[in-house]
């Protein structure tokens, strides 16, 4: 008879004397048992993936000393034998590059005339619209003319009086030369009536002048433009005494096409202005909008000032624009850009490239095996995105302008958007195959 080795099989006494065996089912866990054994698998999970990472951590880096966190572009990237940081890269150009002046203006008319009457009187018409365009010699307004009607005609009629004795003398003074010459006549009635006819002579060029005179007052009750230009508000409306230059006047005329503006530049500057301007040279200058992104009109270069301001250190300058579109108002601020020079063929590279060390300007350069050096320039004219360099670089050179800030000398580097080197791939495919051995 064989014996039941079953662990779970139990012998149990039987009424009779006799063992029958008895199958007993697993053991029902408590609720505490359960909670101890999710909190000791938690802590072996745990210690399992501190382990891990202990073992991805501690690889060497190529000098010898533990890798830092930083990987591609992350902290500590670029050291010598190192991850390579990622960095974005620019190559030096040659460009031509303006030379520019910022400053800002004031926008002027070219003329500014206010409309004053040259004789007085009432104003009985107005033919002009406030703010409208008018031209050189337009009427403008009429003053009651009968009074100086009346004076020109006065003048005509004395002008004739005067004509008619001047004629009628100088017929007696040749009457009285002929009986001179028989000897008929005294020499004092000569000379008496030559005298006479002289007088007569003046007192027709006093009516002459008295007439031109009353002519030029009666056209001057014609008000006129004197220049082209934008009018602006009525001062005087119909009906009311305006006297003769009147301080307010009728109204104000600017001329606004051609029209200039007035900035200034700082003294350090004249130099190189009068040297463009004495050699013939156009300077353009544009008028910007007060964000410098619209150009509301384009003009030439006219003069600069004969003094420089004691209390500023510049010097006012005037530029002149077409102004065809009427783009440019009087006194209006705009921002003025003055072309001195163009730099042909200058060598340049991104703004986002150049450094300021210590004690000059530099940039990293990227060699031929993605190492980097720091390279001392020289910087020149710069505009908004590109800056001249002067000296330190060719065309060519690769210069770093993304990620320099966590670069080091001969750090090695990687380009964003290139595959990585093929000591980099082997690298995280090392730290891959370790991953899944610890895993």
């Amino acid at each position: 008879m064989t014996q039941n080795t079953d662990p779970s099989l139990k012998t149990e006494p039987q009424a009779s004397g006799a063992s029958r065996p008895r199958q007993i089912g697993p053991r029902h866990l408590t609720r505490t048992q359960k909670l101890i054994g999710t909190v000791v698998a938690l802590i072996v999970v745990g210690l399992l993936a501190v382990v891990v990472a202990m073992s991805l951590g501690g690889d060497k880096g190529g000098d010898g000393q533990q890798g830092g966190p930083g990987g591609p572009g992350g902290p500590g990237g670029g050291r010598r034998g190192g991850p390579a940081s990622t960095v974005g890269v620019a190559t030096a150009a040659s460009a031509d590059i303006p030379v520019l002046i910022e400053a800002l203006g004031t926008v002027t008319p070219a003329a500014t005339v206010t409309v004053r009457p040259q004789v007085s009187g009432v104003i009985t018409q107005v033919f002009f619209r406030e703010g409208q365009i008018v031209q050189r010699g337009q009427v403008l307004a009429q003053i009651d003319s009968r009074a100086f009607q009346a004076q020109l005609t006065q003048a005509q009629g004395a002008l004739q009086q005067n004509t008619a004795q001047l004629a009628a003398a100088r017929v007696t003074l040749t009457r009285y030369e002929t009986l001179q010459g028989q000897d008929s006549i005294a020499t004092q009635d000569v000379d008496t009536q030559r005298a006479l006819v002289q007088q007569l002579e003046g007192a027709v060029t006093a009516n002459r002048g008295a007439v031109q005179a009353a002519q030029l007052n009666l056209t001057f009750s014609r008000i006129t433009a004197p220049v082209t230009g934008r009018i602006g508000l009525r001062v005087v409306d119909v009906g009311n005494y305006i006297g003769a230059g009147d301080s307010s006047g009728l109204a104000v005329i600017t001329t606004t096409t051609p029209i200039d503006v007035e900035f200034t530049v700082p003294q350090d500057k004249i130099p190189a202005i009068q040297q463009r301007v004495y050699s013939g040279a156009t300077l353009p200058v544009l008028a910007l909008d007060r964000t410098r992104t619209t150009t509301l009109d384009t003009g030439t270069f006219s003069t600069l000032d004969n003094v420089v301001g004691t209390t500023t250190g510049t010097v006012r300058g005037k530029a002149r624009f077409a102004n065809a579109s009427g783009a440019l108002f009087p006194s209006q601020f705009v921002n003025v850009r003055i072309t001195l020079d163009t730099l042909k063929g200058a060598v340049v590279v991104p703004a986002t490239a150049v450094r300021q060390g210590t004690d000059s300007a530099f940039v990293w350069l990227v060699k031929a095996d993605n190492t980097v050096t720091k390279r001392t320039i020289v910087t020149g004219q710069a505009t908004t995105t590109q800056v001249v360099i002067s000296s330190g670089l060719s065309l060519g050179d690769k210069v770093i302008t993304e990620g320099g800030d966590r670069l080091t000398e001969g750090g090695k580097v990687t380009v964003a958007g290139q595959a990585p080197a093929a000591g980099a791939r082997g690298q995280h495919s090392g730290q891959r195959r370790n991953r899944q051995q610890a895993q």
